[in-house]
């Protein structure tokens, strides 16, 4: 079996273990699944008057000075309010901080030239966490911002919500059964059918799982051509190597691009 065959094999074998709380999974089996999004963001925020007109995958919102985040789910609804849907799987990656500046960032999307800031729709970033991160035993923790007044403690009421949202939980309520089919291999056991036809679409049928499978291959291609991108900027920095000599080491990168980057790098010096 050559190389390229065993990578592919590798890619179905992994393909079978793949959930909703993989964030990749997710984003390819909710772009442009505008049911699977409302079922969402109805069981999670307890409504059910929630339409969606527009969602986009793995997009990146970049702040004033450059700093981006890539958005897993980033939705909208025919009320305009905006909604960020993470999953994490490391408790790291689900601090507070983290959930602030997402939500910044939503609020530097929302708003443009000219807008009153009165007018501004109100925002949810909403983390899908593994672990119970909050260590309540809770299924769903709403974060709201409060005033303080004497002893009395009233909601500021800025629109601006963070969500988490407890992916250990599974009480036998919709969110219960909503984190069971997040946690699910099999959509043939979950049980939100309009989760599992997208998750059934690229883990059996033929043009899904060779679409997923193209995904996982230029997702490896990314990450190798970053990597490069990361060790020739490090030896650029350093000095020591001509870029004929670099290219030796990341053949991944041309001699112009090694160019750019040691102009981009000098600039920043």
């Amino acid at each position: 079996m050559s190389t390229t065959e065993q990578t592919h094999q590798q890619d179905l074998e992994r393909l079978k273990s793949l959930r909703y709380m993989d964030d990749d999974f997710m984003s390819v089996c909710l772009a442009d699944n505008f049911e699977g999004v409302e079922l969402i963001l109805r069981i999670v925020l307890g409504r059910e008057d929630i339409k969606v007109k527009s969602v986009r995958t793995q997009e990146p919102l970049k702040n004033l000075q450059g700093r981006s985040a890539v958005l897993d789910v980033h939705a909208v609804d025919d009320a305009d309010k905006e909604f960020d849907v993470e999953i994490q799987r490391k408790d790291a990656g689900a601090g507070a901080k983290r959930a602030r500046h997402n939500s910044s960032l939503l609020d530097a999307h929302i708003l443009k030239a000219g807008d009153d800031t009165e007018d501004i729709p109100d925002s949810y970033v909403i983390f899908i966490t593994e672990n119970d991160v909050m260590k309540g035993n809770q299924p769903i923790y709403p974060v709201e911002r409060y005033v303080t007044i004497g002893e009395n403690k009233v909601l500021f009421g800025d629109g601006s919500h963070i969500i988490y949202v407890n992916g250990k939980y599974r009480g036998n309520d919709e969110i219960g059964k909503l984190m069971h089919d997040f946690s699910c291999t099999n959509p043939d056991d979950m049980n939100y059918e309009t989760l599992a036809k997208k998750a059934r679409y690229f883990k059996q049928d033929e043009k899904g799982v060779a679409a997923m499978c193209k995904i996982m291959e230029d997702m490896r291609n990314e990450a190798a051509l970053n990597n490069a991108r990361e060790t020739a900027e490090r030896l650029i920095k350093k000095g020591k190597m001509t870029l004929e000599e670099i290219a030796e080491c990341v053949p991944l990168l041309s001699i112009d691009e090694l160019r750019k980057m040691e102009a981009e790098v000098m600039q920043l010096a």
